[in-house]
């Protein structure tokens, strides 16, 4: 029997998924294959009208059946323009499941309701199967609610914030996993099944090794580097296989045979930690080649053992430890010594890294990849092929999601580049939801212990933050001295430690260090508050310099959620606090940033080699370029991640839009100064008449300029380091302040209202910026409450390696968020603003931990904070 597909008769193929056949059979990629179980929701469709996850549906239950995908919406639903407008996406991987199930929820809640919006607890409801990585849940609460409502039911709207919304919404933007045709190979990974141990011999199976041996349809097969030839956790890859089919690959994936010299592990801290234990790395040369989880280069430090550091960050740390060892001997009351810990939290992008290779008949090489990072790929690439840069092209359209774990040439890029170069045919690599969370990168768990002590006046008179990462096989542990940046100039000493085991390495997630500093110091402020019986706010005020946040420590202390909270104990099974916390970060730039504009049929075509991973920094490129020039914002076209372009900053860091942003003012200004040349009427700035802009620019057609990003007035705090990166002058500040309710029955925490202050300067674009911090109180939420990646105590091997184990948080778990922004404080930076995807990411979680401990009186110290943990904590 056939089905029927977005009104056409299509045939049904015997084996296989729904999600295959639409994808691969009919090319109707809106369906996204992201969990593989039917969890997240990426992939659904309506079979006979109602929503269905299509990577669980045979495809031949499609038989007799009507198929509706995202495309057969054609792109003019309201809830898909209500989702444009209310800018409800950020990477746009998950954005196609969830219109496809907001569209029916929509259209049933009208017939029923009329046009009335629908509430959040309906709306959460309607959406509980689906999930957003990126965090996006506000803007789909009001897109949903605004469709419902009858808001987009006319055909003329406001342009999106996000020029590439339309696209995502209708299905139309292609990612990588999207990406292949006929002549596209399959690659899958083959992974070490051993936590140490020695490669003896790598056997290919039935594939061959060679270009051009064999026949057109013989599986090949490469073998990966493994440094030292000695493989050190469960699930690193050793070799990579491709075939024609995905099917064929993993059968020949199944036929490589490893040998191996088993090795002693250690798979927990403790032991790792213990005189004698079996050692990593056990030379100079070994430790110098273990993989670091940090952004910026990771700072020499001594080893002991499989004990890397201290790293140490002083401030008249020998004050610090005096003072703090005097009030320990004379039992100060107001000396604050605790212990945190945090779990590993997995970046998990809903789109898996996912890259296709193909060798071109010059030599040179194509890559389409996944990426945050399209020139660091190029560098690398041509590094490790021996190629000139010019012959590495890569291009980065459509990107799922990054949070970190998403740079440079990772073991998906690697892998189809050697395949493709023995295949002699392009191969395609996607790692699945298990590999994603095994070796896709990880914020390493660890263990904090801080200590602050006051004097009787209030004063903060020594700190001491003793931090120890759990990274796995990798080291870079960062977390103490971010204590640096926080609480004035008091005498201080802050050490970090790395214990490497026989697990997966960790890798950069959203201000690496930062959250697991927040969740024990803001904790440890707090209790010094207790102490001194005063509110946490006054403290903050009085210990805190930055100028930023006692802008919004002001603005806290006449916000109702935080003036009018309950106060003194709780009684009941559910009980409600709230808690705040304060956070830092970084200035961080990119000095070669650049943008390009070019006249093309009497519009504006802006490119640059940056890429967009959900960030909207396309959305910045176009309306920079357009409110200079005074041009209408479909005038600019914005294309971006292509390697063939001028110089773009990678996208980690919170460098994009402070780096590309003013590279594009400039190109604008630049452009609108040649345009001057042609038409002199054509005022120097402030708004233009359409027809004299649009004559300058016929006149000027095929010109071309770039803007560069300036140099900031007061300069870079310092030098431009590799990968075009610097650190410049000035912090930025964040208050987050948490409502919780807490049920002491079943031990659970359900954030309900969050207020999230932002002290970054002038912000581009105030939705997309308001749409990173929304998406970040999520993930902080996640981190708080749910996220935790466990291991067996054994090997090693990773055992939360699917979404149902690994839990995200949904629709039903946030809270509604405000967002408030100082837009002053960096007057000296071009363009007066600075990144804010990191810092609005620090203090979530600890403030869920400030508001956990309001409720309840019980202090959480080790995240997640589980109902097993708080049932506990209670007792």
């Amino acid at each position: 029997m056939d089905t029927d597909v977005n009104g056409r008769r299509c045939p049904v193929p015997e084996s296989g998924t729904a999600a295959e056949h639409l994808r691969e059979g009919l090319g109707l990629t809106g369906a996204k294959v992201a969990c593989g179980s039917g969890v997240c929701g990426a992939c659904t469709v309506l079979v006979d009208g109602s929503p269905t996850a299509s990577c669980l549906l045979p495809a031949d239950r499609l038989a007799g059946r009507t198929v509706t995908t995202v495309e057969g919406l054609g792109g003019d639903h309201p809830v898909q323009r209500a989702f444009a407008g209310h800018d409800a996406m950020q990477c746009g991987f998950c954005t196609p499941g969830f219109v496809v199930a907001a569209a029916a929820f929509t259209d049933r809640w009208r017939a029923e309701h009329g046009d009335v919006p629908a509430g959040r607890a309906e709306i959460a409801e309607a959406l509980s199967g689906h999930l957003c990585r990126c965090g996006a849940y506000e803007g789909i609460f009001s897109a949903v609610a605004a469709a419902c409502a009858g808001e987009y039911d006319g055909e003329e709207q406001p342009a999106p914030p996000r020029p590439d919304a339309p696209d995502k919404a209708a299905g139309r933007a292609r990612f990588t996993t999207d990406l292949g045709g006929t002549d596209t190979w399959e690659g899958v990974i083959v992974r070490s099944t051993e936590p140490h141990a020695r490669v003896l011999k790598v056997a290919a199976g039935r594939a061959r090794t060679e270009p051009g041996a064999g026949g057109p349809d013989e599986p090949v097969m490469v073998p990966l580097a493994v440094p030292d030839g000695v493989v050190r956790y469960v699930g690193q890859p050793v070799a990579a296989v491709a075939a024609p089919t995905a099917e064929a690959a993993h059968r020949a994936a199944g036929q490589v045979q490893v040998d191996y010299d088993p090795l002693p592990a250690v798979i927990g801290s403790e032991e790792a930690r213990r005189p004698g234990a079996p050692q990593l790395y056990p030379t100079a040369e070994e430790r110098d080649g273990a993989p670091a989880y940090g952004e910026a280069p990771t700072p020499p430090a001594p080893w002991n053992g499989n004990v890397r550091g201290p790293g140490v960050v002083s401030r008249r740390g020998a004050t610090a430890v005096d003072r703090l060892r005097r009030a320990h001997r004379t039992e100060d009351p107001l000396l604050v010594a605790q212990e945190y810990t945090t779990a590993a939290q997995v970046h998990s992008a809903l789109e898996p890294h996912a890259a296709l290779a193909r060798w071109e008949q010059d030599g040179s090489l194509s890559l389409e990849v996944s990426t945050q990072t399209v020139r660091k790929v190029v560098a690398k690439a041509a590094a490790h092929w021996g190629l000139e840069p010019a012959q590495v092209h890569v291009r980065a359209g459509h990107v799922g999601g990054g949070f970190g774990a998403k740079q440079g040439l990772t073991t998906d890029v690697l892998a189809a580049g050697e395949l493709a170069r023995v295949a002699g045919t392009a191969v395609r690599v996607r790692l699945s939801r298990s590999e994603e969370l095994i070796d896709g990168g990880h914020r390493p768990g660890t263990r904090t212990k801080v200590a602050l002590l006051a004097d009787r006046r209030g004063r903060l008179r020594a700190m001491a933050v003793d931090s120890e990462g759990d990274g796995g096989v990798s080291v870079g542990s960062n977390v103490a001295a971010l204590g640096a940046l926080m609480y004035g100039k008091t005498p201080r000493r802050l050490r970090d430690f790395d214990v490497v085991t026989n697990r997966p390495p960790g890798a950069p997630m959203r201000a690496p260090g930062g959250p697991p500093l927040a969740w024990a110091l803001e904790q440890a402020v707090d209790t010094m508050a207790e102490r001194l019986r005063e509110d946490p706010l006054t403290l903050r005020r009085r210990w805190d310099g930055n100028p930023k946040r006692r802008a919004l420590y002001r603005t806290v202390a006449d916000l109702p959620l935080w003036r009018d909270r309950p106060r003194g104990a709780r009684t009941g099974r559910f009980r409600r606090g709230v808690g705040l916390a304060a956070s830092t970060w970084m200035y961080m730039l990119a000095p070669q940033a650049r943008v390009e504009l070019r006249v093309v049929d009497g519009a504006v075509v802006a490119r640059s080699a940056t890429q967009d991973i959900g960030t909207g920094i396309r959305g910045v490129v176009g309306s920079t370029v357009a409110d200079r020039l005074g041009a209408p914002a479909a005038w600019v076209h914005v294309e971006i991640g292509d390697s063939d372009a001028v110089h773009g900053t990678g996208a980690f860091g919170s460098r994009s839009t402070p780096s590309m942003g003013p590279a594009a003012a400039q190109a604008a200004d630049r452009l609108r100064a040649a345009l001057r040349e042609r038409v002199p009427e054509l005022p120097a700035s402030g708004p233009v008449d359409e027809h004299t802009l649009k004559e300058a620019l016929t006149a000027a057609e095929g010109v071309s300029v770039v803007g560069e990003r300036r140099t900031d007035r007061w300069g870079q705090l310092t030098p431009s380091m590799a990968e075009d990166l610097a650190v410049g002058r000035g912090l930025s500040g964040a208050v987050h302040v948490m409502e919780v309710e807490v049920d002491t029955l079943l031990g659970r925490v359900r954030p309900t209202r969050c207020w999230a202050g932002l002290g970054v300067g002038r912000v581009y674009s105030e939705r997309m910026a308001r749409n990173q911090v929304e998406g970040a109180v999520v993930q902080g939420v996640g981190y708080a409450l749910f996220e935790e990646r466990r291991h067996d105590p054994v090997t090693g091997t990773v055992l939360s390696d699917d979404l149902e184990d690994y839990r995200l948080p949904g629709p039903g778990d946030v809270p509604e968020t405000r967002v408030h922004f100082h837009q002053e404080g960096f007057e000296h930076v071009p363009g007066s603003g600075v990144g804010l995807g990191e810092v609005c990411a620090v203090g979530v979680a600890a403030a869920v931990g400030n508001a956990v401990h309001d409720a309840t009186g019980w202090r959480p110290h080790a995240l997640p904070v589980r109902p097993d943990r708080l049932l506990e904590g209670l007792r």
